[in-house]
């Protein structure tokens, strides 16, 4: 059983001084200005679809330290993402006024989150003890009684929000997850896991992304949100040859700790536009 290096004694004003953080969407931040109703339905659901992308993200790094690639900025990373996820979660659940998030009041969606909670006590353990074993089972729940979140919120019917912007936030949040998902399985063949079995689900979870990206641009008459979309079809073509040939050596693993961040960083913006309509 492969473990991580012990981690949890570096703190995280130290983290932030000592490594070069990878460019990531920041969850400290809501630059948008919350002026009506709607626009902080759409925050909600876009910060809880960030919660989704960082359960992939924190295994990603958990397995870039075991491939020993970029390991100090991965560690770093990594205690970044754990802080990030536990900072939102609570906001979600008490309200947080930096992040733009109220006190939650709707109790289906305050249960399942208490879901979340529970689940991400025992995962966060296990990422700091760095049993990768119990990583890679936990992640996948954790991921999907998130996603359940999300779509409560997209589907709640005291929402002002549009029910099609609300499922097009949505779907284009999704996209950020995937990014981080498929390169978590292309990590896990490459440290040993299940080495046919992630290599095709890596496979299919970049064509999920390739299909929804297509989706989203056939859906578009917004010029900047065309504009964005064909950013990321760009990178993601850079992706696709990586993918195609099942290559998980270290050089291209290399590669792909860059790539999988540019596609993060710009399907994350193409979120961004997409807010930006909101009125």
């Amino acid at each position: 059983m492969k473990k991580l290096l012990f981690i949890t004694t570096i703190s995280a004003s130290l983290v932030f001084g000592a490594y070069e953080i990878e460019e990531a969407p920041s969850i400290i931040e809501v630059k948008q200005k919350i002026e009506t109703k709607e626009q902080l339905e759409a925050t909600v659901i876009n910060l809880a679809g960030k919660q989704k992308m960082l359960t992939q993200k924190m295994v990603k790094e958990a397995l870039f330290v075991l491939k020993g690639i970029h390991g100090k900025e991965c560690k770093a990373n990594l205690l970044l993402s754990i802080e990030q996820f536990d900072r939102t979660l609570r906001g979600l659940l008490n309200g947080d006024k930096q992040l733009g998030l109220q006190k939650m009041k709707n109790e289906k969606i305050f249960k399942q989150l208490m879901k979340v909670s529970n689940l991400w006590a025992s995962f966060k353990d296990s990422l700091k003890k760095g049993d990768i074993e119990v990583i890679n089972n936990q992640n996948i729940p954790l991921l999907e009684n998130m996603d359940k979140v999300v779509k409560m919120y997209q589907d709640n019917i005291d929402s002002s929000l549009d029910p099609s912007i609300a499922k097009t936030i949505n779907t284009a949040g999704e996209q950020r997850m995937l990014t981080q998902k498929m390169t978590k399985e292309l990590l896990l063949a490459a440290n040993g896991v299940e080495v046919n079995s992630n290599i095709e689900n890596a496979k299919n979870t970049f064509y999920l992304f390739k299909r929804t990206l297509s989706q989203l641009e056939s859906d578009t008459k917004d010029e900047a949100v065309k504009k964005q979309l064909g950013l990321i079809d760009t990178i993601m073509r850079e992706y696709e040859t990586i993918i195609v040939n099942n290559d998980i050596s270290d050089k291209t693993l290399r590669i792909v700790q860059s790539l999988n961040m540019r596609l993060l960083k710009e399907s994350n913006n193409a979120v961004k536009i997409y807010e930006a309509t909101i009125k």
